[in-house]
């Protein structure tokens, strides 16, 4: 690979890096996480019960989960408890 094919390259991941983390703030995450914790702990976050492989089926969870909260989560705040589970939990 030539020089700047791979700076080309470097700067491309750079980005998508970029864009992937944004969609969500896991410090902001970490706070709604504490109305979660008023129906069940950590444990369903781990081996054996922690089911989610990607990223996008934890969204889905998140949001299936959603519907039973009053108030119930923004799309952002949504984005943002996703972000919180992934960095300390589920790695995906």
């Amino acid at each position: 690979m030539r020089t700047g094919e791979f700076v080309l390259a470097a700067c491309a991941a750079m980005f998508l890096a970029g864009t992937a983390a944004a969609a969500g703030d896991a410090v902001r995450g970490a706070k709604l996480h504490e109305d979660c914790l008023g129906c069940h702990g950590t444990e369903l976050y781990v081996p054996p019960r922690a089911k989610v492989k990607k990223v996008s089926a934890l969204k889905k969870e998140v949001e299936k989960w959603n519907d039973r909260m009053n108030p119930k989560f923004t799309k952002q705040e949504v984005e943002d408890l996703v972000a919180y589970l992934n960095v300390n939990f589920y790695k995906v």
